[in-house]
């Protein structure tokens, strides 16, 4: 199998796992409807796992632009490949999504909750303010590549390093995950997200564009970070991205602060305001 189809095939997987899980969590008359966000992460840290298992012997199984970037800049994959890559790993996004709408295809109509079928494909913000949004989702990124890295600097036994990574997926998941979905892929955000726009979802309204850039930069600069990072602290290899990135994250870090500093004076006086009146 060549890398390209092997990417696709690795990430369509992930997403078939993935996606699918969501779907049984949030349409109804799903036998698996509510069974909530712990069964959520954990499904989605074996899409993971399994997807490895599938390709990882031929590329690497990366899946996810966001770790192939980061990995490039890292010094630990070709540069050559990164367009290749990720366009694989779009496609396999895709086609994931138009298996998981298969899936469930009498389950659409029964559901009314637009946003729902929505989350199926794509990520939506818990609480919707762009910037902090996109901070969450490089935090993601940031320690989803640090975790990656950290796990390839260790020996296991044959075998064992998939798991290990679904665990990786796992955990972030449970604990970074609540804010935005955890995209911490641009592929598994906006490969399913065309798809959403594109199929004959029963009213399926809005695929979210203005919200789509934000699983897209995000994880491209998480992960780009987290690879210099790595470099940096644990082998002490500086690099110039390491200071721009460096820069751009702290900007975005000051940046949304402030926005949510700001809003919280406004809640508060608001509060203030209602109080006096009653």
């Amino acid at each position: 199998m060549s890398e390209f189809l092997a990417e696709i095939i690795g990430t369509m997987i992930l997403i078939i796992f993935g996606g699918g899980v969501v779907a049984g969590v949030v349409l109804k008359k799903s036998k698996a409807f509510d069974a909530g966000w712990v069964l959520i992460s954990i499904a989605w840290g074996l899409a993971v796992m399994l997807g490895v298992y599938a390709v990882g012997n031929i590329t690497g199984a990366h899946l996810n632009p966001a770790v192939t970037l980061g990995f490039a800049i890292a010094g630990d994959f070709p540069w050559d490949k990164v367009p290749m890559y990720i366009l694989a790993q779009l496609i396999g996004g895709f086609i994931g999504g138009v298996v998981v709408f298969l899936a469930y295809l009498p389950h659409w109509r029964e559901t009314e909750d637009q946003e729902a079928k929505l989350n199926v494909f794509s990520t939506t913000p818990a609480v919707r303010s762009y910037l902090s949004n996109m901070l969450a989702e490089i935090i993601g990124t940031f320690v989803l590549v640090m975790g990656l890295l950290f796990i390839g600097a260790n020996d296991f036994t044959e075998g064992l390093n998939p798991v290990i990574v679904g665990a990786l997926i796992v955990a972030i998941g449970m604990s970074l995950g609540g804010p935005t979905g955890y995209a911490i892929n641009p592929a598994r955000d906006l490969g399913p997200r065309i798809a959403h726009a594109v199929l004959p979802i029963f009213r399926k309204g809005s695929s979210d564009w203005k919200y789509a850039w934000v699983p897209v930069v995000g994880p491209i600069i998480g992960g780009m970070y987290g690879g210099v990072f790595y470099n940096a602290i644990f082998t002490n290899k500086v690099s110039i991205w390491f200071w721009i990135l460096s820069a751009v994250v702290l900007i975005i870090i000051i940046a949304a602060t402030s926005i949510e500093v700001k809003k919280d004076r406004e809640f508060e006086k608001k509060a203030h305001i209602a109080k006096e009146r009653n």
